[in-house]
């Protein structure tokens, strides 16, 4: 947690004590409080924003990712094409019928 968060945290806490003292009306306070505490989350969440991978950092770990799906995927693939092939060698056997003589 950084330092600026802390001090952050901090003066919300001590805004919010004096919201319910100095404020007759609790809902107003309590509206106060929850501004700030939004506003405290929206810093928290801002404070690493830089710090995140850039598009072709992310592009290359998805590129890494598929290249080593891909290579997992190689024996089905290699499966596939060999009964593929077995199959149009059937099809292309069952259409040839041994009486047939290419003449039209």
């Amino acid at each position: 947690m950084s330092k600026r968060l802390a001090l952050a945290g901090l003066i919300w806490a001590a805004v919010s004590v004096v919201a319910f003292v100095a404020v007759s009306d609790v809902i107003v306070a309590a509206g106060l409080v929850i501004f700030g505490f939004v506003l405290l989350v929206v810093l928290a969440m801002a404070s690493d924003w830089e710090q995140h991978p850039d598009f072709e950092e992310r592009e290359m770990h998805r590129a890494q990712r598929r290249a080593a799906r891909w290579h997992r995927g190689a024996g089905a693939r290699a499966r596939d094409r060999e009964r593929w092939e077995a199959h149009q060698a059937r099809k292309a056997a069952r259409t040839r019928t041994p009486g047939d003589d290419d003449r039209a």
